[in-house]
């Protein structure tokens, strides 16, 4: 790593972490654990791993990272556990494709918000990228109503909205490390989830497929995203994600079958051909 370039770097850890991160669907759908216990394991289990993580990191300096968050980092707490926990509400209620291509809109959602707390107005070209997704959205909306996955979809919604959320919060406080914050996120998971928990065991394949994906699908991306942007640019960072989109339904389909729908498949691919066109430009003009 020390031979490579910035560029590189950034480049192959947001890779590394977009892999780690595509199976983690299909283990979500592929567990036998109710909702809450899911919720209750991708909390404690990446809070524990990333927290010892941190500790070795700051060493001392752990304490005064924690308590430099400010108000930001607290807003930053409340979102990322809220888009946690609609993150697998979704999944368990609407097909993958159709969680993983409303999360997919959260980079539009972060220029509209960045419009109006931080005063950074969209150019021409991200208000044109902003309406095409938000009518593919209402496209496969109108399917999920169809289908009886309206609940589903609106969660994914919910949290992209909270991913644009955290973006801005983050822009807001560039002055200030939100790690900590992300970490504590995870901790207020799994506080939130333990008191709806049934039960805490982990039965037949669900003993390698809960740890395997905290740690490889939760906690490793998780130190990884937050890295890569110390070397490239978020956008670009972002622009990896859509990896997830269309890989994420893949693994699903190839291993249980569960196919999206026509509407989805069309809505999903205007959505992500249009984000990545807007990506790569704004990309180039910086």
């Amino acid at each position: 790593m020390t031979n490579l370039t910035n560029q590189k770097k950034g480049s192959l850890l947001a890779f590394v972490a977009v892999m780690f991160i595509t199976p983690d669907s299909l283990l979500i759908r592929l567990s036998n654990i109710d909702t809450w216990g899911m919720l209750f394991y991708r909390g404690a289990i990446p809070f524990v791993v990333v927290f010892i993580g941190l500790l070795i990191f700051y060493n001392k300096n752990f304490l005064k990272a924690l308590f430099n968050v400010g108000y930001a980092g607290i807003f930053y707490i409340i979102s990322f556990s809220i888009c946690n926990i609609t993150f697998i509400v979704s999944i368990q209620n609407t097909n993958v494709a159709n969680t993983l291509i409303m999360v997919a809109t959260a980079p539009m959602l972060s220029a509209i918000f960045g419009g109006i707390f931080l005063k950074e107005i969209p150019d021409k070209k991200t208000w044109i990228a902003i309406l095409i997704t938000f009518f593919s959205a209402i496209y496969i909306f109108y399917d999920s109503i169809q289908l009886g996955n309206f609940f589903g979809d609106f969660m994914g919604l919910i949290t992209a909205t909270g991913l644009a959320v955290n973006a801005v919060l983050i822009r807001s406080a560039k002055d200030r490390d939100l790690l900590p914050s992300a970490v504590l996120g995870k901790l207020c998971v799994a506080i939130f989830a333990f008191f709806f928990v049934d039960s805490f065991n982990l039965i037949g394949n669900d003993f390698i497929y809960v740890p395997l994906m905290c740690v490889f699908c939760v906690a490793i991306p998780f130190v990884l995203v937050t890295i890569a942007p110390r070397f490239i640019p978020a956008e670009e960072v972002n622009l990896f994600f859509l990896l997830e989109t269309i890989l994420g339904p893949i693994w699903v389909w190839m291993v249980i079958k569960e196919q999206p729908s026509i509407e989805t498949i069309i809505g999903g691919v205007i959505i992500i051909i249009t984000i990545a066109i807007h990506s790569f430009l704004k990309l180039k003009k910086s």
